[in-house]
């Protein structure tokens, strides 16, 4: 499913001072004894996820399917990133079909807000809102605006029915409010933080929703989970790819560039972005996380990343066979001088963009560069390649003397927010 190129970024000698530190905090994992092991359900989540309730999740969304044409998912970072990155990676950005999926929740711009409301009203939607407190301000604000329109548009008991959350098992204010009004829930548990939650309710609800195979999606993360819950530093790619982050960081470089070919993926990058952003940017320390979607950007960012400062390396996820392609025709007067390419597929055109940037940055850049390649984008390997990133993140943060699961730095820009704008007791 997924193998990791690292040939030209590090010579596999590297791995060698790098096993005893491997062990020492892949038992750290398993055991649940580092920093923040409060929050490593994700590791065990794909043998011990609630069967009932990923049942129950396919049942509500096939409702859902079959009553209403819109599902408003509402949420912030992780409990919105995954199943964005998930839905557009899997089935692209101009798809077709009878649920349209549509995220609010995840930013305070009236703009966008504003112009979502008046797109839904006289509209069929239910909504699902993602929580564990209920008290997010993006996610709340948002929820009360559509809970309104909902009732005013069905009435409030027609709203129960259209209204899911996902949220702490047993407290919050979102869990009080289901108790109240007796919407249908399911659970953010409790020792798994939102960024290491898409294979819980948190992404499964939505993507079954949109009517993506989520027992597939558990199958690759079984798969992923069997293949790294080990120290064999020697097999296991996924504490590969975290040395070598460990090792770059470590070598004066302080940028790892996610780079994808195709555009769908590039919330899959936002989603990275935030998994080792927030997970390990501490106490000074910790790689910035950044992305590109080329070919797009090497007409932007391309000058920079094949000349500029020598502070980044890049990590690129290369999906092998698309799911979908298109023949480049023949034109009589071929004024554009393409004839030579009539006839070969686009698949043939992005994979010779690919291989010729990766030499030009690599070799005459001296960009260190690192492939994961993906034979192909489905559910199964989605699924492996999320659990792949979280066993490496905790993997990377761990080797810093970090914890991975908490987010200090985030509770300052909320405290002076809510002074700015008068919350009482700020």
């Amino acid at each position: 499913m997924i193998k990791l190129d690292y040939s030209k970024c590090v010579d596999v000698k590297i791995f060698d001072s790098y096993k005893e530190d491997v062990k020492r905090v892949n038992k750290m994992i398993n055991e649940k004894s580092g920093p923040g092991n409060d929050y490593l359900g994700w590791a065990d989540w794909p043998i011990n996820y609630d069967r009932d309730e990923v049942r129950r999740i396919k049942e509500c969304a096939n409702y859902i399917r079959g009553h209403f044409d819109i599902l408003v998912v509402c949420g912030i970072g992780g409990s919105y990133l995954g199943a964005r990155a998930a839905l557009e990676a899997l089935k692209g950005l101009k798809y077709q079909d009878k649920m349209e999926i549509i995220f609010m929740g995840q930013t305070f711009s009236p703009n966008y807000v504003a112009q979502v409301m008046e797109y839904l009203k006289g509209k069929n939607f239910a909504i699902c809102v993602i929580s564990k407190s209920g008290t997010t301000t993006e996610t709340s604000i948002s929820f009360r605006l559509l809970k309104q329109l909902l009732e005013e548009q069905v009435g409030k008991e027609a709203s129960k029915k259209a209204i899911y959350a996902v949220t702490d098992k047993e407290r919050g204010a979102l869990k009080t409010l289901c108790n109240q009004e007796g919407y249908e829930t399911f659970v953010l548990p409790g020792d798994i933080g939102g960024r290491y939650s898409v294979l819980t309710a948190v992404g499964l609800f939505p993507l079954a929703c949109a009517g993506i195979d989520i027992d597939e999606m558990l199958k690759g993360a079984q798969e992923a989970r069997e293949l790294y819950n080990n120290d064999d530093l020697d097999h296991n790619i996924c504490y590969q790819y975290a040395i070598i982050r460990d090792y770059m960081y470590r070598h004066d470089k302080s940028v790892e560039m996610y780079v994808t070919y195709e555009p769908q993926m590039s919330q899959l990058s936002e989603w990275l972005k935030q998994l080792f952003g927030e997970s390990e940017g501490k106490e000074k320390k910790g790689l910035l996380p950044g992305s590109v979607t080329f070919s797009t950007d090497l007409h932007s960012l391309g000058q920079f990343l094949q000349d500029g400062s020598p502070v980044l390396f890049e990590t690129i996820i290369n999906v092998l066979s698309p799911n979908q392609d298109i023949l480049i025709p023949h034109d009589n007067e071929d004024l554009d001088g393409l004839n030579y390419l009539e006839g070969k597929n686009l698949e043939f055109v992005n994979q010779k963009a690919f291989e010729g940037t990766l030499k030009a940055h690599s070799e005459d850049g001296g960009v260190p560069c690192q492939i994961i390649y993906l034979d192909k984008m489905n559910e199964r390997n989605l699924g492996h390649l999320f659990y792949f990133f979280m066993r490496a993140c905790g993997m990377s943060a761990y080797l810093l003397d970090i914890n991975p699961f908490n987010q200090p730095g985030v509770e300052i820009y909320k405290r002076n927010m809510f002074h700015l704008l008068g919350k009482k007791g700020y």
